[in-house]
């Protein structure tokens, strides 16, 4: 394990190592990397903010310049992972997507948010969350408005 260790710190400290980290076969796919990143980060985030044409236009995107990434002499297999990555990463996407307004998920989502707008306490009548609140302009006494608060 040693030896490998010691082979890498050699090759390191060479000129050509030094080569390709100042040159754009290195810079651009680093750069590139944020498009995968961003596709893992909002996978935490509610398919609903999903653009269905922007993520189809990333895959393909993508695909043509892994394509282009290993054609390109010399070829750059750094950018080509950083892509094929976000080939994969857009793709859970785009079935999120799909999963949510062709599959189902937005009715059901509607649905869910339905019911949760509306509060339903034992014996008293139905109340929605989103109802205006209060105000002395909107009650005729105070003591109206009071009573109505403290629900």
């Amino acid at each position: 394990m040693s030896a490998l260790w010691q082979k890498a710190r050699d090759y390191v400290k060479t000129k050509e190592f030094r080569d390709y980290v100042t040159s754009t076969h290195f810079w651009g796919p680093v750069a590139n990397w944020g498009l995968p990143l961003a596709a893992v980060n909002d996978m935490k985030k509610s398919p609903e903010l999903i653009g269905g044409r922007m993520t189809t236009a990333l895959i393909l995107y993508s695909m043509a310049f892994m394509r282009f990434a290993y054609r390109a002499q010399p070829r750059n297999l750094l950018l080509m992972a950083c892509h094929g990555t976000n080939v994969m990463v857009q793709s859970v996407q785009a079935s999120r997507y799909l999963t949510y307004y062709y599959g189902g998920g937005a009715a059901q989502a509607t649905t869910a948010a339905t019911n949760a707008a509306t509060v339903t306490t034992p014996g008293a009548a139905t109340v929605a969350t989103d109802a205006p609140i209060p105000t002395t302009e909107t009650c005729p006494a105070a003591c109206d408005l009071e009573a109505v608060c403290s629900n």
